[in-house]
């Protein structure tokens, strides 16, 4: 018997997840450790769960997820994306509602490069006109 699993790639600022819905009934693993424990917050652990509750899957599957970089933010938006697309992988109609969402979208933004010359990414020294 094979079984059967569904994966997704999440990634947002510097944090990279990669997550795996087998069916099940309904743990939640991230980094070998349960999501209460992993997520303290409570607004990460909502953002970990999004995609799950807008489609009604939260019961229906075992989530494992390895996730590294970053800091919590980043790493709850990671695996929401990677959960969207692991979703996805197992039922192509539920793409319209997560697109709809935005869950789909990659978030870009990340932490802007340090220039030379100047203290930081925008930030300038001090101007002394005389």
């Amino acid at each position: 018997m094979e079984k059967v699993q569904y994966y997704g790639t999440g990634k947002r600022k510097t944090s990279t997840a990669r997550v795996f819905l087998m069916p099940g009934a309904g743990q939640f693993v991230v980094n070998s450790m349960d999501l209460q424990e992993y997520f303290t917050g409570n607004a990460q652990r909502a953002v970990a769960l999004e995609a799950l509750t807008l489609t009604d899957m939260a019961d229906k599957f075992d989530i494992y997820v390895n996730v590294k970089g970053g800091g919590m933010s980043g790493q709850a938006g990671a695996i929401r994306l990677g959960m969207s697309r692991a979703l996805i992988d197992f039922d192509l109609e539920l793409r319209p509602v997560l697109k709809k969402a935005g869950f789909l979208r990659r978030d870009p933004r990340i932490k802007e490069r340090k220039k030379p010359g100047q203290p930081g990414a925008r930030k300038r020294y001090q101007f002394s006109k005389r």
